[in-house]
């Protein structure tokens, strides 16, 4: 596995240049159940504005415990942030069950959508490689195939299957990984037979995306399930009735390590948050980035206060200047 190793120290070099800017936050004072100094917990998010607000919302929760926490936000794909969470770099990230299975197990342990089998063989793989996974959230984000409501009256759009006749015609757009990805490009060519005339390398369901998609520039999106914009502007979902896409309820990868370290009290916490999110929940913290304009921090401080997950009143933790 040369390319995942080069992979692992590209995310060393990058994340030890971005370490020495962190501080910390939580309390001086960890939980007793830590043994020595306190060792800070990094939390990392990928490079989209849920992943950034699922990665405070764990922050926050820690921080609210004791637990000494600061948050690496936006590093970039999984391509750099998994590998960095295997080389203990960071510690927590907020991760989707299927597509991380596909990921670790290089494609070699298959997501289904069943989200209890799914999350056991996650689990699984995960623990060959030093991390622990915690409870997955009931909330779910996947992909999803999006086309304007006048591209699916245009040409009779509903379902993924329905694009095999115009697919030479249309371009498609998603992130630049895509083309790499066994539930994006490969999959829809391997079980929907689908050849675009072109791929445009955009970013990961966020503005440049559906800006393309607005303009006509691309005809095809990838963007996310839980997406506020695809409600706002009347996107058309292409039902996936081939059944592509697997179970991604949101979960927290942790490193072994570290849930060693502090015990059972850190997942514990975790937990507790994963069981208060619901797929409509996350939607709509998401349409208070997306479509509010809020701060992600701000948000996941508020959800966590309104839970009683933090207490009223307390002071931000985890954050990087």
């Amino acid at each position: 596995m040369p390319e995942l190793r080069a992979l692992a120290r590209g995310a060393c070099l990058a994340l030890a240049a971005a370490c020495a800017a962190c501080t910390t936050g939580g309390s001086p004072a960890s939980p007793a159940a830590a043994r020595g100094p306190p060792a800070v917990i990094t939390v990392g998010s990928f490079n989209f504005p849920e992943s950034v607000l699922l990665a405070y919302m764990y922050s926050g929760a820690l921080a609210a415990k004791g637990y000494p926490v600061r948050v690496l936000p936006d590093l970039g794909t999984r391509e750099l942030v998994d590998p960095a969470l295997m080389a203990g770099l960071i510690q927590l990230v907020p991760e989707y069950t299927g597509s991380a299975l596909d990921f670790v197990s290089l494609g070699q342990v298959h997501a289904t959508a069943s989200a209890r089998v799914t999350a056991s063989e996650l689990a699984r793989s995960m623990a060959d490689r030093g991390l622990v996974t915690g409870r997955p959230a009931p909330a779910q984000d996947g992909n999803a195939i999006v086309v304007t409501a006048a591209t699916a009256a245009r040409y009779r759009l509903r379902t993924i299957s329905d694009l095999a006749r115009v697919a030479p015609r249309l371009v498609f757009g998603g992130p630049p990984e895509c083309p790499e990805r066994a539930y994006c490009l490969p999959g829809l060519r391997l079980v929907y037979g689908l050849r675009f005339r072109e791929f445009v390398g955009l970013d990961a369901g966020g503005p440049l995306t559906r800006q393309a998609l607005a303009a006509g520039d691309i005809g095809v999106a990838l963007l996310f399930t839980t997406d506020p914009v695809i409600e706002a502007q009347h996107l058309v979902v292409l039902t996936d009735n081939r059944g592509l896409q697997p179970a991604e309820n949101v979960v927290p990868v942790l490193r072994r390590a570290a849930a060693g370290r502090y015990g059972p009290g850190l997942l514990a916490t975790l937990d507790a948050l994963s069981a208060r999110l619901s797929t409509a929940v996350l939607a709509s913290l998401d349409a208070q980035v997306q479509l509010g304009g809020r701060a992600p921090q701000a948000v996941a401080e508020n959800w966590l206060r309104a839970e009683g997950l933090v207490a009223a009143g307390s002071h931000r933790h985890g954050a990087v200047p």
